[in-house]
């Protein structure tokens, strides 16, 4: 079992990654975002992306509904059918699924997200929250019968609402049950970099010791990319590369060792 996460980014080369997808004959879970795209959509239909901040230190998009709604046109609409017809092409009967479909992934909608604005503690209330269980029975199935599941969000709360959620929390709940033994998660850089600036910064090789003293280290959204890496090794020994989504081969460079290996 392998289990991919392809960036939404504008740059990653889902042609190349659909290709290389099919030299692989072993089950596979491929999970993708699309926020580039769901900025675009936002922009032309004259509407403001936030980001809000917990006081944990945690970085996030504040999901309401319009927001939620453009998600889904940009994540479950275009992109993934769009990354599912390219699988096609290259002979991998994909499937598109979002966390909704048949509670493919059910998670618990946020109770609140404590922010500190202009010097004071505010609880703000959205559509997202974390994932917690896995229909593992119909994905099973799925894979069974030699389909390949490409899962995005929205996930499904405990009402039976859509809400937002990150694709790096579900891969890491996907990995506590299936187990891979390789994730994969192709980005738009070469690898995890000493400094964001630089690409010339790549870290090759991290053991699970220094993940953690990094995520300590870290701040907004790299501080919860860097946590669901760790929460990988939770039940499992998986061999994790975060490698260059955007070369000719994204998936054999990341396989044949280009990237950040964590072992």
């Amino acid at each position: 079992m392998i289990i991919v996460k392809i960036g939404g980014g504008n740059s990653i080369n889902l042609p190349g990654i659909a290709s290389d997808l099919a030299d692989i004959h072993e089950p596979m879970l491929i999970v993708h975002g699309a926020n580039a795209l769901r900025d675009e959509l936002l922009q032309k239909l004259g509407l403001n992306k936030k980001i809000v901040t917990s006081q944990s230190g945690y970085s996030s998009v504040f999901s309401d509904q319009q927001t939620l709604d453009v998600m889904m046109m940009a994540y479950s609409g275009l992109r993934n059918k769009r990354l599912v017809e390219l699988l096609q092409q290259n002979g991998i009967n994909a499937i598109g699924l979002t966390g909704l479909d048949g509670r493919v992934i059910q998670g618990r909608r946020n109770r609140g997200i404590r922010v500190k604005e202009n010097g004071k503690i505010k609880l703000l209330r959205d559509f997202s929250g974390k994932p917690q269980s896995v229909n593992e029975q119909l994905l099973n199935f799925l894979l069974d019968q030699c389909y390949t599941p490409v899962l995005t969000v929205p996930i499904i709360d405990e009402n039976g609402t859509a809400i937002n959620s990150e694709n790096d929390d579900i891969v890491a709940l996907l990995q506590t049950v299936f187990k891979a033994h390789i994730v994969l998660q192709l980005i738009e850089a070469p690898g995890l970099l000493e400094d964001i600036a630089d690409e010339h910064s790549l870290i090759e090789q991290l053991s699970q010791q220094e993940l953690a003293r990094r995520e300590a280290a870290a701040e907004g959204r790299m501080k919860r990319k860097l946590h669901a890496l760790v929460k990988l090794f939770e039940n499992s020994s998986p061999r994790v590369i975060i490698a260059d989504g955007r070369s000719e081969h994204p998936i054999k460079d990341a396989l044949n060792g280009k990237g950040t290996v964590i072992k």
